[in-house]
């Protein structure tokens, strides 16, 4: 019984993938995505992009989060989710915070600067043999994701956002986990795998890498996330509170939600492109149809919970809960 993950060193989904499965015990075989392999891809994804996970029962899944959602109906414990509602739901929606709003980040600063270029195109294309052919491959991959960085909303008027949300993060994150080996304690949660997929990820660039280097505690759970075990037990949000919560305010609510809402009401209004005013802060890009897709599903998860007082305080103060509840 045991599973292929189809997919990349350099896809930030791919490797929260691997993570998740070395956590949980799953059986798996690790299989980079390469021309070798093209036929088994395309016999089970129903669409370009990974990781893919092949079932026992010759199945494929994909999308890194449902991935983990299947997963966790199959192998329930360890759970990744804690069991008290607050927590649970703050978890959510930091997991979606890392894999919509975390992926500027990583793509940003792996496709804007020629020495992050090189290095990433060099290792996509690194089984290759021949100089010759590997030198065109690396210059037709440059072409191909340089021409991609809008898709993240990466541009002059942007990217000073990206690059502060990030040292911003880092440093949040370097004195929240002084505490604790995770981000909600002493177990991974959901938002220890959407996070650290896109911070692994930067930190095998130059410069995501320069930026990390500092940050002892951001870079001991870097390490921890490649093979995470259980070192304890979920936290209470009364002793989580003290660090995540300029997280969900400065990060979540003060960026990625009314980032995420702007691109929602876009596409709603078929819209080329869209401003947002992230605190002050002028956004503008063209909008995308999977993040309002994964906004609806965020909404969604919240109004199952939406009668607990305690969580809407929470949210309510870290100012997410209006994004949270319209509908």
């Amino acid at each position: 019984m045991t599973y292929k993950i189809l997919g990349s060193e350099l896809s930030p989904y791919s490797v929260k993938t691997r993570s998740y499965f070395r956590y949980k015990g799953i059986p798996h075989v690790w299989s980079p995505r390469t021309p070798d392999n093209a036929k088994e891809f395309q016999k089970f994804a129903k669409l370009p992009l990974i990781p893919l996970v092949v079932t026992p029962e010759e199945t494929g899944i994909q999308d890194s989060t449902p991935i983990i959602d299947e997963m966790e109906t199959r192998f329930p414990e360890p759970s990744i989710h804690p069991t008290d509602p607050v927590t649970r739901f703050i978890s959510v929606l930091l997991e979606e915070f890392g894999d919509e709003w975390g992926n500027k980040w990583m793509f940003h600063l792996r496709w804007a600067r020629p020495a992050d270029q090189l290095s990433a195109a060099g290792r996509i294309i690194g089984y290759s043999q021949d100089d010759a052919a590997k030198q065109k491959m690396v210059e037709q991959t440059l072409d191909r994701m340089t021409n991609r960085i809008w898709f993240v909303g990466s541009n002059e008027i942007t990217a000073p956002i990206i690059e502060g949300s990030f040292r911003d993060i880092i440093a949040l994150l370097e004195s929240h986990l002084a505490e604790r080996p995770y981000v909600m304690g002493g177990k991974p949660s959901y938002a220890d795998f959407g996070l650290w997929g896109q911070i692994y990820n930067a930190w095998t660039d130059p410069t995501g890498g320069s930026l990390l280097n500092h940050s002892k505690n951001v870079l001991g759970w870097v390490h921890r996330m490649l093979w995470p075990t259980d070192l304890g037990e979920f936290e209470s949000w009364q002793d989580l509170k003290t660090g995540l919560t300029p997280i969900l305010t400065s990060q979540v609510g003060d960026l990625f939600l009314p980032w995420t809402a702007e691109n929602s009401v876009a596409i709603a209004n078929e819209d080329e492109e869209f401003t947002a005013d992230l605190n002050g802060q002028t956004w503008t890009q063209k909008p995308q149809k999977y993040h309002a897709r994964s906004l609806a599903v965020l909404r969604a998860r919240y109004k199952e919970v939406s009668d607990n007082e305690a969580l809407n305080e929470v949210l309510k103060n870290c100012h997410c809960l209006d994004v949270l509840a319209s509908q």
